[in-house]
């Protein structure tokens, strides 16, 4: 029997985020906003707790400096049940932190810094990601999965132990990579999940259909468009479908997208089929929208099935 049922690989950052930020300057030294607040994320830390809120035995494998950052996003982590002893720390690099502006509508920018260059070697750990029935990979384009050889290592050896791989995208910032630079390990990816804007870049192409087309010629087993509010789209080599969002009152999209990730790949696991899994997903994505910080809405499995149901009423 496997440790664990997922295994997150990717980032961990200690969010600054901002609501209702006015461009307007107060004087020559300062702005106004409505609210401030800090909390763990990064695509890693969000995934990893919402699966573990969703009953899941999860555990992260990332980076943290050895600072009073790092400090705050574990203690965050074990406070959500999530496995911390797969964490590397080392006082030589920071925890990445990120200041992140939210608009009135949930839409997002956010100010990164080259300690999110930092790029650990989640390779030299096989022995943690292969104790799992499926790995994630947080941001497929960004550090640590902006090296081909870094992203090769890690796919071969989960796929070789017969272990789900389940990728999220991110467009490139500090390292310029393009689809066909990945091309030998998106060959051994089960399920993709970029969104609209990630997908048009990385393909060219401007209809989802296109796009998971060029992923799948690229040898993704399945491939899933996030279309924010207007749902997703959802194709592999026998089915091709949409699948409508879940209506929200969205105050902070923060996160919404690895809460998605975390609902497919628990319900996944659970044997649920795609059509199901995904519903799921949607439903995670649009509870983690309803108050702000990525890990502040969903609570566990059933506030996400009793939404469901509600929207099959």
């Amino acid at each position: 029997m496997s440790k664990y049922d997922i295994v997150f690989i990717g980032t961990a950052i200690l969010d600054s985020t901002i609501m209702g930020f006015d461009p307007e300057p107060v004087s020559s030294a300062g702005f106004r906003a409505e609210s401030g607040s800090i909390s763990a994320g990064g695509e890693g830390v969000n995934g990893s707790i919402a699966s573990a809120k969703l009953g899941m035995r999860s555990a992260l494998l990332c980076f943290l400096g050895d600072d009073q950052a790092g400090d705050l996003i574990k203690y965050e982590l074990e406070k959500n049940n999530v496995d911390t002893g797969c964490i590397v720390r080392t006082g030589e690099n920071p925890t990445p932190v990120t200041t992140i502006f939210v608009a009135e509508d949930g839409n997002r920018k956010s100010i990164t810094n080259s300690a999110h260059r930092y790029n650990f070697h989640p390779e030299q750990y096989p022995d943690i990601f292969t104790d799992s029935k499926a790995i994630v990979i947080g941001s497929l384009f960004r550090a640590p999965f902006n090296d081909p050889d870094v992203v090769k290592a890690v796919v071969t050896e989960a796929r070789s132990k017969g272990i789900l791989i389940f990728a999220d995208t991110k467009l490139p910032n500090f390292r310029k990579l393009t689809i066909d630079d990945l091309a030998d390990s998106l060959a051994m990816v089960d399920y993709i999940t970029p969104n609209e804007d990630e997908a048009r870049y990385f393909t060219g192409e401007e209809e989802p259909e296109k796009m998971a087309d060029a992923f799948l010629k690229r040898g993704v087993r399945n491939v899933i468009i996030k279309l924010g509010g207007k749902g997703c789209f959802f194709k592999n080599s026998e089915e091709a479908f949409y699948l409508p969002a879940f209506k929200a009152d969205v105050i902070d999209a923060t996160g919404a997208g690895d809460n998605f990730m975390a609902g497919l790949v628990s319900e996944t696991i659970r044997g649920s089929g795609i059509r199901e899994a995904l519903t799921f997903a949607s439903a995670c994505g649009a509870i983690c929208t309803t108050a702000v910080g990525a890990g502040t809405a969903l609570k566990n499995r059933k506030q996400v099935l009793e939404l469901v149901g509600a929207q099959k009423e």
